[in-house]
């Protein structure tokens, strides 16, 4: 009989942008599947710091953010212990394959890459080379650590794709050397809306700040945001084509309480929204309550994060630099003996 002790787990591999506050959206989508899928496959979780200087950041602000992030991870439940959980600038080894892989990387693949040419019209006055080599250090970021699975969105798909090409090109060109990862397929997350334009994705860039609910937000914050969502003109709580704030609420709601929305439309009939709106707040307040006490408690433990954070980086290194090594040896860089 098979020792379960002995079956080897899936590695997968997410980074995060440590460029704001995640919103309710980031959480519900992503991060609250990332606890579960932790328990399952060997996770590294990570900072993706070095992508966020792709746009010009304030120092003071990214370092801040970068340190309120790493609480974060912790605070909803991914354990130091069991997880790999780092920043990507304290593994050089990013950088270091990044380049290697710039030169396995064809100028017209990079060039074909939608979100290099969405970002290159949204930041005209910033076009920059690290923009353009975004999706070869996200391929450096994935094959560094032989990772077998990457949880992406819809915009980071063409990446991975890339990611795999790059991959296949350079096992083909000397001998396998990285493993050639593939989406991660886990629990779909929620995909939440505005709740002031319900047709938008909600995002922290919004210009509304009634608009998206960040993981920090106080309680009375996160009422009046909910109370103040639009909604339509039926007063019926129910799941229908036509209904997107209605829709993006029930949405919200099922994650948070795990109600389907037959028992959501049962449990509101003949309710009003007002009653609705507020029982859909109270939800993710509750759903928050945890993630902010452990947050409050960590945020103040600077000498706890640093020692997570160093942990984290020493592990991360250790898995990176076996690989860099036998990436190093086949391009044929003269190696000296450390």
């Amino acid at each position: 009989m098979e020792n379960n002790a002995t079956v080897k787990k899936d590695r997968v591999l997410s980074l995060i942008q440590p460029t704001s506050v995640p919103t309710l959206g980031n959480y519900l989508g992503a991060l609250k599947n990332w606890k579960e899928m932790s328990e399952d496959n060997d996770c590294l979780f990570g900072l993706a710091d070095l992508h966020a200087i792709t746009v010009r950041q304030e120092p003071a602000k990214l370092r801040k953010l970068s340190y309120e992030m790493y609480a974060l991870l912790l605070s909803i439940g991914l354990d130091p212990d069991k997880n790999i959980i780092f920043t990507q600038s304290h593994v050089p080894e990013h950088s270091q394959l990044g380049w290697i892989l710039n030169c396995y990387t064809q100028f017209g693949e990079a060039s074909r890459m939608t979100q290099f040419k969405d970002k290159s019209a949204k930041h005209a006055d910033n076009v920059n080379v690290g923009l353009f080599a975004y999706p070869t250090l996200m391929a450096a970021d994935i094959l560094l650590y032989q990772a077998d699975y990457v949880p992406v969105g819809i915009d980071q798909k063409q990446h991975l794709e890339l990611t795999r090409d790059i991959a296949e090109r350079f096992n083909g060109a000397y001998s396998p050397t990285f493993t050639v990862p593939k989406p991660y397929i886990g629990k779909a997350g929620a995909k939440v809306m505005s709740l002031q334009d319900p047709t938008k994705k909600m995002s922290k860039s919004d210009p509304n700040p009634k608009a998206s609910v960040s993981l920090l937000d106080k309680p009375e914050d996160i009422m009046k945001k909910f109370k103040s969502a639009v909604t339509d003109s039926e007063a019926k709580v129910r799941y229908a084509e036509g209904k997107d704030g209605i829709n993006n609420l029930m949405s919200i709601y099922s994650c948070c309480t795990g109600l389907s929305y037959e028992e959501i439309e049962r449990d509101f009939d003949g309710k009003g929204y007002g009653d609705f709106k507020t029982a859909v707040a109270e939800s993710v307040i509750e759903e928050l309550r945890p993630i902010q006490d452990k947050y409050s408690q960590l945020i103040n433990d600077k000498a706890y994060l640093e020692q997570c954070a160093a942990d984290g980086a020493e592990k991360a290194r250790r898995i990176a630099r076996k690989t860099l090594d036998k990436v190093m040896r086949k391009v044929g860089f003269w190696q000296i003996k450390k």
